[in-house]
């Protein structure tokens, strides 16, 4: 694996090809079997079989109209081999429902006015995609731990949760009212869901666990776990109040895991005093020791770092800060106010999760140590950076940007940071993301206009620069005594970054010639804070 390749967790499955296709289109797009219905609320059933490697259930899907619409079709996406036992609507329908591909049609008869509500209940079953490595691509896990009992779950953000699941599999629409999992497993075993468990039983034979989320949630969070596991709590004085702390694991790592989740206080800690309070106090934070590494499921946090600091023992920034705390941890929890409070509509503005959540990681280091060991971080990240494609992918087809989304898109948001050059109003920013797009789904526009408006700065062209192309800005520079002659090459058009040198002095480079007066002939000192190449002449 390449050294720079191992950040990119999260997009591999969903970088392609660049031929679309009308599938892509349908599962990327607000098609017109889609904008005219919104969904409220999932109620769902799911039952693993790992001798089988299949899963069965139901899915009941509560929705409201949006707007008049007569005889619509309705599309649901169930991806093959996964299959339809039996479809039930309280509306009339026409055919019951039509296949095609990944998708499922429903021709409604009848006159639909905006504001009323409505079910389609889905029994489902198949053999799922398995994922081969996961999380870098998509589909369940089904794994046996270090005793041989089952060990199961799914990854699924790239690939969509219709892998497994019917449901409307576009990140724009997220249940408002939340969800109920069912989750049946072996009498010898526990189901995880999201949220809190509200009930468990058994039945048939088997365990029944009951999870209910309150709060909306994006798809690709829904995810069941399944286990030998054992549970412990704690709980978080918070912003909000009182946040319980839920942590399932393996039960012969109960120990390491009490060790290891020490860390969860101080990033929570850190994280609510950069980002705002914890967003689902309703539902309760939780850890669940997963088969893959990890990956950021709402109240759901997916963990398999192997009770070890840094990323799976390495430090991605090399520079031996990315050691001092445990990377899953960190970073997927960062993901609950960035990708799970505020999620993109499109796959394609997915840096909106990723590079804030990647900066994240430099915001906790500088609480939790001290900001010159966060400094140091954040500028040994730009070895992962790979100015392969922009961040920014393609709009509704589902394909999100360069892996740079990460750390890239973290050092553009630190640099960011130096001009505005007030940490407190930088830190009012982005609880101020967090509080006005609360629970909502947003574009990238709407983040950068925020961004420029609460600073007071037009960062419209900075972001142009290191979202829609791949050259990181060159600031050329020649020295005479005390004449600093300078300018930018490989910006856009109209670029406006300002530099600061000599330790508070700013400058404000064009891609034309500029020189000024040193108050000194001392060799001139540049911020290395700022996301830019230095070339001397």
């Amino acid at each position: 694996m390449r050294k720079a390749s191992i950040i990119f967790i999260f997009v591999a499955g969903i970088l392609s090809a660049q031929n679309f296709t009308k599938t892509d289109s349908l599962k990327g797009s607000d098609t017109k079997f889609r904008n005219f219905w919104d969904v409220k609320k999932y109620e769902l059933s799911v039952e693993p079989d790992f001798q089988k490697k299949s899963v069965s259930g139901n899915n009941k899907i509560s929705f409201e109209i949006t707007k008049d619409i007569l005889n619509p079709i309705f599309q649901i996406d169930l991806q093959q081999p996964m299959q339809v036992e039996k479809l039930q609507a309280n509306f009339r329908t026409i055919d019951n429902f039509k296949r095609d591909g990944d998708f499922i049609f429903v021709s409604a008869k009848k006159k639909f006015k905006k504001g009323e509500k409505y079910f389609i209940n889905i029994e489902y079953f198949g053999n799922p995609t398995i994922a081969k490595r996961a999380p870098w691509d998509g589909g369940w896990v089904f794994e046996t731990d270090e005793k041989g009992n089952p060990f199961i779950s799914v990854a699924q953000e790239g690939i969509g949760t219709s892998v497994w699941l019917p449901i409307k599999d576009i990140w724009s629409d997220e249940p408002d009212h939340g969800i109920v999992m069912e989750i049946i497993t072996p009498k010898d075993l526990t189901g995880v869901g999201n949220g809190r468990l509200i009930s468990k039983k058994e039945e048939k034979g088997k365990n029944v666990f009951v999870w209910e989320v309150k709060n909306p949630i994006n798809a690709y969070s829904i995810v069941p776990n399944i286990g030998k596991y054992v549970n412990f709590k704690d709980t978080f004085d918070g912003e909000k109040g009182k946040l319980n702390l839920d942590y399932w694991v393996l039960d012969y790592n109960l120990e390491k895991a009490k060790k290891q989740f020490q860390q969860v206080k101080p990033m929570l800690s850190a994280f609510e005093y950069w980002f705002g309070p914890y967003p689902f106090y309703k539902d309760s934070y939780k850890l669940v020791e997963t088969p893959y590494l990890g990956m950021e499921h709402q109240s759901n946090v997916a963990y398999g770092n192997k009770y070890a600091n840094g990323y799976l023992g390495r430090d991605l920034s090399m520079t031996g800060v990315g050691l001092k705390w445990d990377f899953i941890i960190i970073h997927e929890s960062g993901h609950e106010w960035f990708a799970n409070n505020i999620t993109a509509k499109d796959p394609a503005d997915m840096w909106i999760h990723e590079s804030f959540t990647a900066y994240s990681e430099t915001l906790f280091t500088e609480k939790y140590l001290d900001k010159i060991s966060a400094e140091k971080y954040v500028q040994g990240t730009r070895v992962a950076v790979q100015n392969d494609r922009p961040i920014i992918g393609k709009y509704g087809v589902r394909k999100a940007g360069s892996g740079d989304m990460y750390y890239k898109g973290a050092n553009m948001l630190h640099t960011i940071r130096q001009v505005i050059n007030d940490d407190e109003k930088f830190r009012q920013i982005l609880r101020g993301i967090n509080k006005d797009f609360y629970h909502q789904t947003v574009i990238t526009k709407q983040i950068e206009d925020y961004i420029s408006k609460k600073s007071g700065i037009d960062f419209s062209t900075v972001f142009d620069q290191y979202l829609r192309t791949t050259n990181i800005p060159v600031f050329e520079y020649e020295q005479t005594g005390n004449q600093l002659n300078f300018r930018y090459q490989k910006v856009v058009k109209d670029f406006k970054l300002p530099l600061r040198i000599n330790g508070n002095q700013t400058i404000f480079p064009t891609e034309n010639w500029q020189t000024i007066t040193l108050k000194t002939t001392d060799k001139v000192t540049l911020d290395k804070n700022f996301y830019v190449k230095y070339r001397e002449l």
